[in-house]
């Protein structure tokens, strides 16, 4: 009798999914790789590692994955440095490593998955009003084969918002999540793919059997009425109308302190920000001042920095270039308000989603303690929901994901990406 083996598709697709973690720390990198090693045990080839390293071992960056790879195995390696990491202990439990050297590890095995990595080369990128062929060339896979990206960014690079653009263009129907990587002294890149270090971006592509289901929680909350914008110059805001008022944003807003509670007034001292409007254009301003901020969506509004102001015009300056018509609502950030947020848009990807097998996070580097006063916090909110989920990731000098359908670079964001089976997925033959 002639023996068959199953070809390697199928043996993939034929298997258990599973996700085994380790998170680890001390000064040494070759102690920290050590002790990672030893959590994740024995357990076959996964089909995608991903691993995250605090910045403080930003020198020996370019050992680390070669470490990794002598003692275990995948079919792909991803990750970055960060000024924090974010992972799952061999006992189970998620933390957020801030200000620490820490090494996040995560393998994971997707029967069924197809995943395509790459590298691009932010100093080379393709003309934004050329045809998708260039940018689809760079990536190197087919869009209707792209559900889900992740997509790293080394802080080096100059045309962050051109790349994501240039991605969204060529792959418009592809959800992107990831981050902006750590910065650290060492002549090398922060990006981590296959054994080597880069600079520019990298990413892998999921697909076939899996998906991530992003969740962006921005962390703010609008005050006063939405406004359109009625004269700018380039992102500088000179005037605002909405259809109780008109004046200067500086007018604008201190209309609006007049109705706040002393705390409130505050923290606009140091947590004011402006939302730019993205998917509500065309709505009446009688639909989007704050009694219909729920049935227009939260979500249409991009949370931008306020940058400047010039108290001899009331003018401000935004880190958005603005244009005429754009509506824009004041908003303010506390914990408070970001654990709310983040609470209602977890709560919505646990009751429409299929249990997921892992989550990624990358936290702005303002969340955390600064923003909560304590540790752990995103996590443990995230753990109120799925109690046993692996967490893992990093935080970020900006975080990439999508509002109201298309992507943005984030401040102050917590952005998530949950990997969860896919049954209408196209497995393709590898």
């Amino acid at each position: 009798m002639v023996a068959f083996t199953l070809p390697s598709w199928w043996q993939r697709r034929s298997a258990q999914p599973w996700c085994r973690t380790a998170l680890s720390g001390g000064p040494s990198l070759e102690g920290a790789v050590d002790a990672a090693v030893r959590e994740l045990g024995h357990g076959g080839e996964a089909d995608l590692a991903l691993v995250f390293a605090s910045t403080s071992y930003g020198s020996d960056l370019p050992r680390l994955m070669p470490l990794l790879q002598e003692r275990l195995k995948a079919r792909h390696w991803l990750g970055c440095a960060g000024g924090g990491v974010i992972g799952t202990a061999a006992d189970g439990a998620a933390h957020e490593r801030e200000q620490e050297p820490a090494l996040s590890v995560t393998l994971l095995r997707l029967p069924g998955a197809e995943i395509h990595s790459f590298a691009i080369d932010t100093a080379a990128l393709p003309d934004l009003d050329a045809p998708p062929a260039p940018w689809i060339e760079a990536v190197g896979i087919d869009p209707a084969a792209a559900p889900s990206m992740v997509l790293l960014v080394d802080p080096t690079c100059t045309a962050i918002n051109d790349l994501i653009n240039g991605l969204d263009y060529s792959y418009p129907r592809t959800d992107k999540v990831g981050g902006v990587a750590g910065q650290h002294s060492a002549g090398h890149g922060s990006l981590l793919l296959a054994d080597g270090v880069h600079t520019g971006a990298i990413g892998c592509v999921i697909g076939g059997g899996w998906r991530l289901d992003p969740v962006v929680a921005q962390g703010c909350r609008p005050i006063g009425p939405v406004f359109e914008v009625e004269a700018a110059q380039r992102n500088v805001v000179l005037r605002l109308t909405s259809e109780r008022s008109s004046g200067t944003p500086v007018a604008c807003l201190q209309a609006i302190l007049a109705d706040l509670s002393p705390d409130d007034r505050e923290r606009v001292r140091h947590s004011l920000f402006l939302g730019v409007g993205r998917s509500n254009f065309d709505l009446p301003l009688s639909q989007t001042d704050p009694e219909h901020a729920e049935s227009a969506g939260q979500d249409a509004f991009l949370v931008r920095n306020l940058i400047g102001v010039d108290p001899r015009t009331g003018s401000v300056a935004v880190g958005e270039r603005m244009r005429q018509g754009q509506r824009v609502q004041f908003q303010l950030r506390d914990g408070t308000t970001s654990l709310q947020e983040e609470r209602h848009l977890l709560s919505v990807e646990r009751l429409q989603a299929p249990d997921p097998l892992a989550a990624l996070l990358f936290a702005c580097l303002g969340r955390g303690r600064g923003l909560y006063g304590k540790p752990d916090g995103d996590v443990a909110l995230c753990r109120e929901l799925f109690p046993e989920l692996p967490i893992s990731g990093a935080f970020c000098n900006g975080e990439i994901g999508p509002v109201s359908g298309t992507t943005h670079l984030h401040g102050y964001t917590a952005s998530w990406a949950f990997l969860v089976p896919d049954r209408n997925g196209a497995t393709l033959d590898s």
